[in-house]
C-alpha cells in the first residue's frame, strides 16, 4: 500500500482506525500486530506512536467510541417520544437499524471484551450498562402504568438486546427482506413479548396444555 501522506495527522488517524478496526474483525485482536497495522495503512510502524502509544489503546478507543455514539444516537432517537409503548418502538428501530450498519464494530465491542485490561474493561461495562439502563428504564415504565407484564425487567432487558442484536449474525444487505420490513419484525416480535395479553396467553397455555393425539 502506497504511504499515506502526512503521518502525523488526523486523516492518517483516521486510516490507522479503520484500518484496525477492519484487521481486528478479519483476523482478532491477538492476531492482529502492529506491524501489520501500519503496513497496511502504508506508514512506518514508529509512525504509528505519533496516533497510538499501544495496540490495546486502539482497541479502547474503538469500542469506547462505538459505544458511546450508540448511546448519543440512542437518545436522539428518542427525544421528544411519549409512552413507554412510542419509546420502546423508537428502541427497537433504532437499535436494529444501527446494528445493520455497524456489524463491524458491534462483533468486537463483542468478541473482543475479553481482550481489554481490567480498568478498561470496567469502562466499556459501564457505558454498556448505561445503554442497558435506558431500555430497563422503558421496560420498567410501562410496567408501572399497566402496559407492560413482565416477570422481571433486568432479565427482559437482557433477553430483548440479545434478540436486537442476533441479527448481525445473519443480516445481509439486499437479502429477501427490506430494511423497513425486518424492523418491523423485531418491533413486532418485543412489543407482543411484554404486552399482558402475551403473558395472559402463556399462562392460559400452562394451566391448559394442548393435548396431542395418539398415533
Amino acid at each position: 500500500m502506497a504511504r499515506t501522506i502526512g503521518s502525523y495527522g488526523p486523516k492518517t488517524l483516521e486510516a490507522i482506525r479503520k484500518a484496525g478496526l477492519r484487521l481486528i474483525f478479519e483476523h482478532g485482536y491477538g492476531a492482529m500486530s502492529l506491524r501489520h497495522l501500519a503496513a497496511e495503512v502504508g506508514i512506518q510502524v514508529g509512525s504509528l506512536y505519533n496516533h497510538i502509544s499501544t495496540k490495546q489503546e486502539l482497541l479502547f478507543g474503538l469500542v469506547q467510541d462505538h459505544i458511546n455514539e450508540l448511546l448519543r444516537q440512542l437518545d436522539l432517537a428518542l427525544e421528544g417520544k411519549q409512552g413507554p409503548v412510542e419509546k420502546l418502538r423508537a428502541f427497537v428501530a433504532f437499535h436494529v437499524t444501527y446494528h445493520m450498519s455497524r456489524k463491524r464494530e458491534v462483533f468486537i465491542a463483542n468478541s473482543e471484551l475479553r481482550c481489554l485490561e481490567p480498568k478498561n474493561y470496567d469502562a466499556i461495562v459501564a457505558l454498556r450498562t448505561a445503554y442497558e439502563q435506558r431500555l430497563a428504564g422503558i421496560l420498567a415504565e410501562g410496567v408501572s402504568e399497566g402496559v407492560f407484564e413482565v416477570v422481571d425487567v433486568q432479565v427482559a432487558t437482557f433477553a430483548i438486546l440479545a434478540l436486537l442484536t442476533g441479527l448481525c449474525a445473519w443480516y445481509r444487505p439486499g437479502g429477501r427482506l427490506t430494511k423497513e420490513a425486518i424492523v418491523a419484525a423485531h418491533e413486532k416480535l418485543v412489543l407482543s413479548g411484554v404486552s399482558p395479553q402475551a403473558a395472559i396467553s402463556s399462562r392460559s397455555a400452562r394451566k391448559h396444555p394442548r393435548r396431542i393425539a395418539s398415533v
